[in-house]
């Protein structure tokens, strides 16, 4: 399938720093960023800002940043599932994984995590996927917010919700491990039926078990 990346971009001022939220951008484009060391959640920020680089230069990739001026203090990312994961099982070219949303704590709670998935879905494209999001409670910053695991996926459930992602059951091993994590999926209004059905396969490999 053609994977359609329409731009779009926004303003909001948080903490006093005016930031600009936009995306989809190019790799060439998010090699002239920086990024602030506070994004660190995943790898250190220089690892972290190649890898972002690479993402976004694939077909389907997607990333939506949010900076002041040069300096990026959050993003989303979008792209097909890892191979080494179960949701990539079926080769669905419409099925994306909202794969990491990171925002800087100098501007947590100041709504940047809705504005960039409200950014990320403005384009009409994203009609034409299932988006996944997989919720694991030991990527979530416990010590940075000072929330238990139960508060912060209630957060976290808030903030995907505000896109139409909502909790979907799963017997994935990974997802059951911990009763805080959950799947999360938005299913795009011109996703064709096959796609759904095969989507709900993967959910369910153990049926035997219910």
């Amino acid at each position: 399938m053609d994977h359609v990346k329409r731009y779009h971009s926004t303003s909001m001022t948080v903490n006093g720093k005016e930031l600009f939220i936009e995306g989809p951008i190019s790799g060439s484009e998010l090699a002239t960023l920086r990024f602030d060391e506070g994004l660190k959640a995943f790898r250190v920020p220089e690892q972290q800002h190649e890898a972002l680089i690479e993402i976004a230069d694939l077909p389907e990739g997607r990333i939506i940043v949010a900076r002041d001026g040069d300096l990026v203090l959050g993003y989303v990312t979008f792209l097909h599932p890892d191979p080494l994961e179960r949701w990539s099982q079926a080769k669905l070219p419409d099925l994306l994984e909202l794969g990491a949303i990171e925002i800087c704590q100098s501007v947590r709670a100041g709504g940047v995590a809705k504005k960039l998935l409200e950014v990320s879905f403005l384009d009409d494209a994203m009609e034409d996927y299932i988006v996944i999001a997989t919720e694991y409670y030991w990527h979530w910053d416990l010590k940075g917010t000072g929330l238990d695991v139960w508060q912060y996926r209630k957060v976290m459930e808030k903030v995907m919700g505000s896109v139409g992602m909502s909790w979907v059951a799963t017997d994935d091993p990974e997802i059951c491990s911990h009763p805080a994590n959950c799947l999360m999926a938005r299913i795009g209004d011109r996703v064709p039926p096959e796609t759904v059905v095969a989507f709900d396969a993967i959910r369910f490999q153990n049926r035997f078990l219910y």
